[in-house]
């Protein structure tokens, strides 16, 4: 079973940034798609940005577009998001998740595994 284990997460003021990664188990890292989700407080987990398992092909919701980007490093079983321009609006806990498919998935029933959350706070 992989395990994803997040780190980054934080307080920050409106404008700020912040960087997350996330370290998978297991050595079929560089297989699979993987995504960052978030989730507000009374609001459904939603797709934040994706990445294609050679990290050539990426996605971003509309809303992070510009000011979000997403990595990955295979071989260091490692997918970062990182946070710019950060806005009061993106305080939720980030998922990181791995795709059951070998390409970009943005579905959250496309993913199969998920890490324990991490706490983003944004303040005004």
């Amino acid at each position: 079973q992989v395990q994803l284990v997040e780190a980054g997460g934080g307080l920050v003021q409106a404008g700020g940034s912040l960087r997350l990664s996330c370290t998978a188990s297991g050595r079929t890292f560089s297989s699979y798609g993987m995504g960052w989700f978030r989730q507000a407080p009374g609001k459904e987990r939603v797709i934040v940005a994706a990445i294609s398992p050679s990290g050539s092909v990426t996605y971003y919701t509309d809303s992070v577009k510009g000011r979000f980007t997403i990595s990955r490093d295979n071989a260091k079983n490692t997918v970062y998001l990182q946070m710019n321009s950060l806005k009061t609006e993106d305080t939720a806990i980030y998922y990181c998740a791995r795709s059951q498919y070998g390409g970009t998935a943005v579905l959250t029933t496309d993913y199969t595994n998920w890490g324990q959350g991490t706490q983003v706070t944004v303040s005004s």
